[in-house]
């Protein structure tokens, strides 16, 4: 904790610096207090006490200072320490929706392949395909030859009408794009 509090460039040290400073001024005016109290009843000098006094004056200040300092950095980490927590329901609302979004996707993905009646195979080559893979790295997932995934990419195009992977993009994309308005 204390080398953590000699970086004052360190946000989570910055709150030990800011106590322990203004618990030295405290201890500063105190002391000065003291002394002050001390000269006074000795009979010293008006001019010595007053400079004693401005002193512990300026100590205080400097306390009242960084105890303000501290509790306006405990505050706003208590907000921000509540807008993450919002933050963060916001993100697994919208993961949760998300991934709702993407099973119904999927499902009606699999209802259109079933209308084009592919084959376990082809379903297989065609949500790679959807996925952005290439005819090699279909290959290399499904270890299988890149001419056989070709083939099978040819006839899921044929079954379904559609003259390639764009248009097989296309496809279950299209609807998804909301019109810019």
């Amino acid at each position: 904790m204390l080398e953590r509090a000699a970086r004052a460039d360190d946000p989570e040290a910055r709150p030990w610096l800011l106590a322990a400073s203004a618990a030295g001024f405290a201890l500063i005016a105190l002391l000065i207090g003291a002394d002050a109290a001390s000269d006074w009843s000795a009979g010293s000098g008006r001019g010595h006490l007053l400079v004693e006094i401005a002193v512990m004056a300026l100590a205080l200040a400097g306390t009242g200072t960084l105890w303000s300092q501290l509790l306006s950095l405990r505050s706003r980490a208590r907000l921000l320490s509540r807008d993450l927590g919002e933050a963060r329901a916001d993100a697994d609302r919208w993961r949760g929706e998300a991934q709702q979004l993407l099973r119904g996707l999927g499902a009606a993905i699999d209802r259109q392949f079933e209308r084009w009646e592919l084959s376990p195979a082809e379903r297989e080559v065609a949500l790679l395909l959807l996925k952005g893979l290439s005819h090699k790295e279909v290959a290399g997932l499904r270890e299988t030859s890149e001419r056989t995934v070709r083939q099978q990419a040819l006839a899921l195009y044929r079954k379904a009408g559609l003259s390639g992977r764009a248009e097989l993009a296309a496809f279950f994309l299209e609807d998804l794009m909301l019109p810019e308005r």
